[in-house]
């Protein structure tokens, strides 16, 4: 797991670990930074459960990039409801636009299907159940994460992006360069991320 400064395209920090990543390893990341000298702007991330609190003392900008992809999750590509497709062509615009733009149209939307959204069906178990429960899933997760998603605009001028695509890129020719060399040894393949890491700092 890495960070990056998005501002110099530097990898800062990184760290490796057997297991999935923590919330507690980000924290470590970010106060190493802090007690290394480094001005942290916002912090730029895909949402990882409770890093957003811990971090709170900074500006977060929650990927629009995950939650176009979080939208995509409970509606699928191509969903059959008008009201889905309608939802996941706004989230598309999403990086499109600015928060003003987006959150009227996004007001709008929820003005037209507020009745649709409150639905209920009679289940076999007898209760009353929310009939369109991908379609709430989805909306409430803008709802949720709006005020994060367009803390760039807020901080204008410092070059603070809207998505983190800039480590997903990273990782995804880094690992490009590790399936040509599926047979090394574990302590090979960590010094190849490392000096992958060092070239593109030297790049930069």
């Amino acid at each position: 797991m890495a960070i990056k400064d998005a501002i110099k395209g530097r990898i800062v920090w990184s760290k490796f670990i057997n297991r999935k990543e923590r919330v507690e390893d980000y924290v470590e990341g970010v106060e190493w930074l802090e007690n290394n000298g480094f001005e942290i702007k916002c912090i730029v991330s895909d949402g990882l459960r409770g890093l957003r609190e811990r971090l709170s003392r900074y500006p977060f900008q929650y990927c629009q990039f995950h939650q176009v992809k979080t939208v995509r999750h409970w509606l699928t590509s191509r969903p059959k409801l008008d009201a889905s497709r309608e939802l996941l062509d706004l989230t598309y615009f999403m990086v499109h636009t600015d928060r003003a733009s987006f959150e009227g149209l996004f007001g709008e939307w929820e003005c037209k299907w507020k009745a649709f959204l409150k639905e209920r069906t009679l289940h076999a178990d007898g209760k009353m159940h929310y009939t369109h429960k991908n379609l709430r899933s989805a909306y409430h997760s803008i709802k949720r994460n709006m005020r994060f998603l367009w803390t760039f605009e807020e901080l204008y001028g410092l070059g603070i992006p809207n998505t983190n695509n800039g480590i997903e890129s990273v990782f995804t020719d880094l690992k490009s360069i590790l399936r040509l060399h599926k047979g090394i040894s574990m302590n090979t393949r960590k010094t190849m991320i490392l000096e992958y890491f060092s070239r593109l700092n030297a790049d930069e």
